[in-house]
């Protein structure tokens, strides 16, 4: 009887490893832009857009600058369009890799103005 649950604990633990190992190499840091340069792997930048971009629709390709909080800018390139909120965008998340002298963003996150904020009172 004693052996079953050292055998169950034993492939509990074994699935808790697996698990954790598998979760560990999906988490993508947030780094800044120099970090970013240097890194060669998977990282999240937190910026502003330095520029509106530009949306090739041939390519299907949008282009544009992200700037961080300390003034440093990279370009992006996304393979995708470009996200409907874009411009209103208040800051941007670009996940991807540095490599070839651009950021190569493999997802665009777009924090925009609360649709919960209180509008402001008709006068």
């Amino acid at each position: 009887m004693k052996i079953k649950y050292i055998i169950g604990a034993i492939v509990i633990i074994a699935f808790g490893i697996y698990g954790f190992n598998s979760f560990k190499s999906s988490i993508t840091p947030y780094v800044s832009i120099d970090d970013a340069i240097a890194s060669g792997t998977t990282v999240q930048v937190k910026g502003v857009r330095g520029t509106s971009g530009n949306f090739d629709v041939k390519a299907n390709v949008f282009k544009f600058t992200l700037e961080d909080e300390k003034g440093k800018k990279i370009n992006v390139v996304y393979d995708g369009a470009k996200p409907g909120n874009f411009d209103q965008a208040k800051e941007i998340v670009c996940i991807g890799e540095y490599k070839d002298g651009t950021f190569h963003a493999k997802n665009i996150l777009v924090k925009c103005p609360s649709k919960y904020q209180a509008m402001e009172a008709k006068a």
